[in-house]
């Protein structure tokens, strides 16, 4: 099973997609945003993700306690939400430049829709997937409308149930778009690693039939490469400048030597996953000449006993198994042999 986004196969068989997700961190300024896509083009990872909305498309703008964060978030407590997405969006006008940019870097390039007049936008710049964001995936007309596209879904399942992320799935597929990849996901900003429930990714493979990955909001790399061993195939993080310059998603965010560091390690996760089998591996044959055997390890005679002096445990392989030495123990030799010679049933 493989999805295909832009030039890219994504799959079991191929080492994990890392996608790299700007968010809120341009901090307002477009040139941050393209020091960002070209910091990601850098780094080795294979797509940036934006969010396309504006804060009319998103929400509302009231001031009720429903249109304002918890104040023990530990990040926007207290924040409204109109002005937190006010602060964080991407504005629509610079959507064609950053998709430029990051196309000369060789890169994919996609966004998470919030709404039909987003999902215009990106198609009007021919983005080769969608992301469903984790809040999204009970809009089920905009994951139809995304579907419908033809393009891949690659769908966040924070904070939802089986039966949503079943309904979700569900609504891609009778659109006629099985191009799906679903992510875990834990929708707290920053998470704790201690709520990943990495384990649960073969159970999300299982329920979905789908390919699954990570969209990860934990601290640094460690997650997703536990991820990777647990089948994820896909990687989604954020990421920033640097995390001292601030910025909405700032915390949970990765430096661009970080984000070189995921993609370099979670290849090679990949890598070490190999198949499911125990034995000698291609590479170790020549160790297999240096494993212990038993030698003569002084010059004997015709007729002399084996003794601990003259028979030994030693590198390397060629002679009986270490193992075999309290059988030959106290036997004699049959023949002459010089020290070096691999001790064989033959000669005793």
């Amino acid at each position: 099973m493989t999805v295909r986004i832009g030039k890219h196969e994504i799959g079991p068989e191929h080492p994990p997609f890392v996608i790299a997700e700007m968010s809120g961190n341009h901090n307002g300024d477009l040139d941050r945003a393209l020091a960002i896509v070209d910091a990601i083009g850098e780094s080795g990872a294979q797509a940036v993700k934006l969010q396309t909305y504006r804060p009319d498309t998103i929400t509302i703008d009231a001031d009720g306690p429903a249109f304002r964060i918890g104040d023990g978030h530990s990040l926007w407590g207290g924040e409204n939400l109109y002005r937190l997405y006010e602060r964080a969006h991407t504005p629509w006008e610079w959507h064609e430049k950053l998709f430029a940019r990051a196309r000369e870097h060789g890169l994919e390039i996609f966004s998470s829709p919030f709404d039909p007049t987003a999902v215009a936008l990106l198609e009007s710049l021919d983005a080769p997937a969608y992301k469903i964001a984790s809040s999204e995936i009970v809009d089920l007309p905009l994951v139809d409308l995304c579907a419908r596209t033809g393009k891949p879904l690659v769908i966040s399942t924070g904070m939802a149930s089986v039966a949503e992320i079943d309904a979700a799935v569900r609504t891609a597929r009778a659109a006629g778009n099985d191009q799906l990849v679903v992510l875990g996901c834990t929708a707290s900003y920053p998470a704790s690693p201690s709520e990943s429930n990495l384990r649960g990714l073969p159970v999300l493979a299982g329920v979905t039939g789908t390919l699954v990955g990570l969209s990860d909001h934990t601290p640094g790399i460690g997650a997703p490469l536990a991820a990777v061993a647990l089948g994820a195939v896909a990687i989604e993080k954020h990421v920033t400048l640097k995390r001292d310059d601030g910025g909405v998603d700032s915390e949970f965010s990765l430096e661009p030597f970080e984000l070189a560091a995921l993609v370099t390690e979670s290849k090679r996760a990949w890598e070490a996953l190999g198949r499911a089998v125990i034995g000698p591996r291609e590479s170790e044959k020549e160790g297999l000449r240096f494993r212990r055997s038993l030698y003569v390890v002084a010059d004997v005679a015709a007729g002399d006993p084996v003794t601990r002096e003259n028979v030994r445990s030693i590198r390397p392989a060629g002679g009986l198994a270490p193992a075999e030495i309290d059988v030959v123990l106290g036997r004699t030799f049959t023949r002459d042999a010089a020290k070096g010679t691999p001790l064989t049933w033959d000669l005793v």
